[in-house]
């Protein structure tokens, strides 16, 4: 197996897993469009631990670069090269788990919006009650019930911007971490056995 050839091909494939993770968290910032509600602190919770933004893209985007920029240099054909890319593809993993924690409870919880006169988290279980005190909220997920959306007036369309935006990042982070974690099995595969560099790889 050329464990060289394969470092590089996940290389290039992480930097645009990464970019898009950098840019659904930056877009989170934004809800329809404007920057108002990032000035007002009027922004969804889990936005705010920039989960896209650090761990999948800046922690996803070190690995990536590493392996990618050795591999043209010839240095992922030695041993210590293709170690060194275990540890780094471990702060990808990281990164990506960092990502995909905070995409999942950011869907899960749902997004932070008005409410008649009141801004709070109306799909988030356990603050429910504080928030809708004269509301039903139905016992199935948000997620799988758009009959409940219409609680959520402002920002405009703020519920399918934050699924749309959090399920790519779960998608991505999830992917990252598949990658990083192969290459760390490549890496070490490349440690016991080189990289094959002597033949083209």
């Amino acid at each position: 197996m050329c464990t060289g050839k394969c470092s590089r091909c996940i290389a290039v494939t992480l930097y645009p897993l990464a970019l898009i993770s950098i840019i659904c968290n930056i877009v989170l910032f934004f809800p329809d469009g404007d920057i108002k509600y990032a000035q007002d602190g009027h922004i969804t919770e889990e936005v705010k631990y920039m989960g896209g933004l650090v761990g999948g893209g800046l922690l996803v985007l070190l690995p990536a670069l590493y392996i990618n920029l050795t591999g043209k240099q010839g240095c992922c054909g030695n041993r210590c090269g293709m170690f060194l890319s275990i540890a780094f593809a471990a702060v990808g993993v990281a990164g990506a788990l960092y990502s995909l924690s905070v995409a999942a409870v950011g869907l899960q919880n749902g997004p932070l919006c008005k409410v008649v006169l009141i801004w709070g988290t109306p799909f988030k279980t356990r603050e429910s009650l504080k928030v809708l005190v004269t509301l039903h909220l139905s016992d199935s997920s948000y997620l799988t019930d758009d009959s409940t959306w219409w609680q959520c007036t402002e920002p405009k369309n703020i519920v399918q911007f934050n699924i749309g935006l959090f399920a790519t990042l779960v998608v991505t982070s999830s992917l990252e971490a598949i990658l990083c974690a192969i290459q760390m099995i490549n890496g070490l595969f490349g440690c016991l056995c080189g990289a094959c560099v002597d033949k083209g790889g």
